[in-house]
């Protein structure tokens, strides 16, 4: 690591210090180096501040054997660091009130890539959410093959993202909230393993020994919502995670997206919300993201072709899965053979096979609906 991104690192951790802090340095003409080699008062008066606890020679010192020992972790474990005061820093994060000073990555994605998206939802993901993220994503890639998907390693939606980009042989970035030293929730090692393997990266603003704390998962939401040109809000309740991620993307001008769900439907609620309130477009197919995105391929033999977002479900069950997606209410078998208008023995067939394959539930008075996970 090289003496300027070192001490860039080190800004990092001193207290009190934040972006607008690194911004007024640069807008005074205070170098990182002069920071940590300029006599106390002499700083103070150069940074117009009359006095600072984080300007005592102690404390800056104390920060430089911190970053010290941090870039030793970093060396043993392949650990990149970019700083406010790098020139590769991600471009889209410069101008973020409060940027990270500091980004750990580990992995060799492009966090400048020139098309990027977020997708965030919730943990309690459906089969619906889930099946539409895989379509996007697999729809998405032949076009813009070297789209970066950012997501939050959680489980359900976030999950979804990550082995979406990895089966399209995309790369993809899952920012955490926790320094790089562990993974949280353990059971996505192996997954955070693969990221990185496949040319992703595991990204943190926290340095190694650094625990997840709820109030650092909402700090993570931030850097989700405006490291990419493009949020898609897949699933979500009317309050949570995803929903924060959201108004911090619109609150930064960040093209949001949420994918429409039936009236009523728990994990819907927050994506039909953000399109009544016309903060978020509706997401649909690939093919009219990206013309709302502006999107243009960058690889592609024809023109794009539009898609069925539920490739695995053909005739009888599509129509199953399309009249129990847009109805209300979980259906009796009556009222689906008469939305469906398949014969009664085809139709009893079907939906055995569908609730074998885990996609539908029978409920008390042979009613069927879409399972819930």
């Amino acid at each position: 690591m090289d003496s300027h991104r070192f001490l860039g690192m080190a800004l990092s951790f001193v207290p009190g210090t934040d972006a607008s802090f690194v911004r007024h340095m640069e807008e005074v003409g205070v170098t990182v180096e002069e920071f940590f080699s300029t006599p106390q008062l002499e700083l103070a008066s150069r940074l117009n501040i009359k006095y600072a606890p984080f300007l005592d020679k102690m404390v800056r010192d104390e920060a430089i054997q911190k970053a010290k020992k941090e870039s030793e972790f970093m060396e043993r474990h392949g650990i990149k660091s970019f700083s406010l005061t790098d020139d590769d820093y991600p471009s889209r994060l410069t101008d973020i009130d409060k940027a990270p000073i500091t980004l750990y990555r580990l992995g060799d994605a492009n966090l400048d890539a020139e098309t990027m998206m977020s997708i965030v939802g919730t943990r309690h993901s459906t089969a619906y959410g889930m099946s539409y993220v895989r379509s996007l994503v697999a729809d998405l890639a032949p076009y813009f093959p070297d789209m970066v998907i950012v997501s939050g390693l959680a489980l359900g939606i976030d999950s979804a993202a990550h082995e979406a980009a990895l089966t399209a042989s995309l790369p993809t970035v899952a920012v955490v909230a926790h320094g790089l030293n562990t993974i949280y929730p353990a059971i996505n090692r192996d997954l955070a393993r693969r990221i990185v393997a496949s040319g992703g990266a595991i990204l943190s603003e926290y340095p190694s020994g650094v625990t997840p704390y709820r109030s650092r998962f909402l700090e993570r939401n931030r850097i989700v919502a405006t490291m990419t040109d493009a949020v898609l809000v897949a699933e979500s309740a009317d309050k949570g995670g995803a929903m924060s991620t959201a108004a911090v993307a619109s609150s930064y001008g960040r093209e949001l997206l949420a994918l429409p769900g039936r009236i009523g439907d728990e994990m819907s609620a927050g994506c039909n919300k953000l399109i009544r309130s016309q903060k978020a477009l509706m997401a649909g197919t690939a093919v009219e993201i990206m013309s709302m995105l502006g999107w243009q391929p960058k690889s592609v033999s024809a023109a794009p072709k539009q898609r069925d977002f539920f490739p695995e479900l053909v005739g009888n069950e599509k129509l199953i899965y399309d009249a129990l997606r847009f109805n209300n209410e979980p259906m009796p078998v009556d009222a689906l053979r008469e939305r469906t208008g398949i014969p009664i023995h085809n139709l009893m067939a079907s939906l055995g096979e569908m609730e074998f394959n885990g996609m539908i539930e029978r409920l008390p008075g042979n009613r069927f609906s879409l399972i819930s996970y």
